[in-house]
């Protein structure tokens, strides 16, 4: 049997989204966002300490890939250039063509999705809290790395100091390198890309996009190999946490918001459904009355009785179980001969 839903409990439960209702809040997470890697800036020499300790560890487990994939970049140009404007550039883009593309064509889901993605942002904020790390390209020049968005600045958009616009590189925190959050919104886009792109050149992409950024990432110096495990870590722990969130900020919306039934609407439903509930009713009782009217004299060997009178178990006798005589007498006429035994 169907499930049918009681008019408006959609709207109740899960209020349609508009686009003027969430681009601000999206910009307002974005910026609480930014706000926070500025705001947890830790000192240099622990963030340098623990720039180190993540090489010493990637050394130990032979996972050290930034070293020739940094030279490679450093020496070839015409690779080191086209990463550097994907590291600064692409997450600025695709995450929010992706969020568009999901709220105009996967309405159902992108509450679901955008959670996830926000939930891992904010938890993402709190590893650069506590593990302020310094990049690659930030420590001495002896550990043998080289800053390319330095080297390549000339044919950018960003200055020597980071991946920011010119003369903007002090309003960011570089030293918030542990988790990568370009590896976490990338593996988020390659997802939803791979769930919902439903063609073979979007699961392409869901599967290029965060490996490409892995290996950019890395290549000009800007995270370890560690950062990026530590960025997917953050994408799982996001979408653990994001059914939590949802369910919290219904009960906050159901407690501090009022809800608006369709009062109206209902009672037009009620009031339209009443005739039709009660047309069965009245077919039924103008039947009934016609069978009284008809039946309301009984034949027995070809006489008529008096109206209202009956003859025991005579219906029984000649009609099966629920049969009716065709006509009576008194419908054929007076002059009409009686039925044949």
């Amino acid at each position: 049997m169907p499930h049918t839903e009681t008019p408006g409990t959609e709207a109740a439960l899960a209020p349609r989204l508009r686009w003027w209702t969430e681009l601000p809040l999206i910009l307002l997470v974005y910026a609480c966002y930014s706000a926070g890697r500025l705001l947890v800036r830790g000192d240099v020499s622990g963030a340098v300490d623990n720039g180190l300790a993540i090489l010493k560890i990637e050394k130990a487990l032979f996972l050290n890939a930034e070293h020739p994939l940094n030279r490679l970049f450093t020496r070839e140009a015409w690779i080191g250039i086209p990463a550097d404007f994907w590291y600064a550039s692409l997450h600025y883009l695709v995450t929010p063509a992706i969020l568009i593309w999901l709220f105009r064509s996967r309405t159902v889901r992108y509450r679901a999705a955008r959670t996830w993605l926000w939930t891992s942002t904010f938890v993402g904020l709190i590893g650069f809290t506590l593990l302020p790390t310094c990049p690659p390209r930030l420590l001495d020049a002896s550990h043998g790395f080289v800053d390319t968005m330095a080297q390549y600045s000339s044919y950018g958009w960003w200055g020597g100091e980071a991946s920011a616009p010119r003369g903007l590189g002090g309003m960011t925190n570089q030293y918030a390198a542990m988790p990568s959050l370009h590896v976490g919104w990338a593996l988020w886009c390659g997802v939803m890309l791979w769930r919902y792109g439903g063609t073979r050149l979007a699961k392409t992409a869901a599967v290029a996009y965060p490996l490409i950024t892995t290996i950019v990432v890395m290549g000009t110096a800007n995270h370890y190999f560690l950062d990026a495990v530590a960025g997917a870590a953050v994408m799982g722990v996001g979408l653990l946490l994001a059914p939590l969130v949802m369910r919290t900020a219904d009960r906050v919306r159901a407690r501090f918001l009022p809800r608006f039934a369709p009062a109206a609407p209902v009672a037009a439903d009620t009031a339209s459904a009443a005739p039709s509930a009660s047309a069965p009713a009245a077919a039924s009782s103008a039947t009934s009355a016609a069978s009284s009217a008809a039946g309301s004299s009984d034949v027995s060997a070809g006489c008529q009785t008096s109206a209202g009178e009956r003859i025991p178990r005579q219906r029984d006798a000649r009609f099966g179980a629920g049969a009716e005589p065709s006509a009576s007498p008194q419908d054929a006429g007076d002059g009409a001969p009686a039925a044949a035994r």
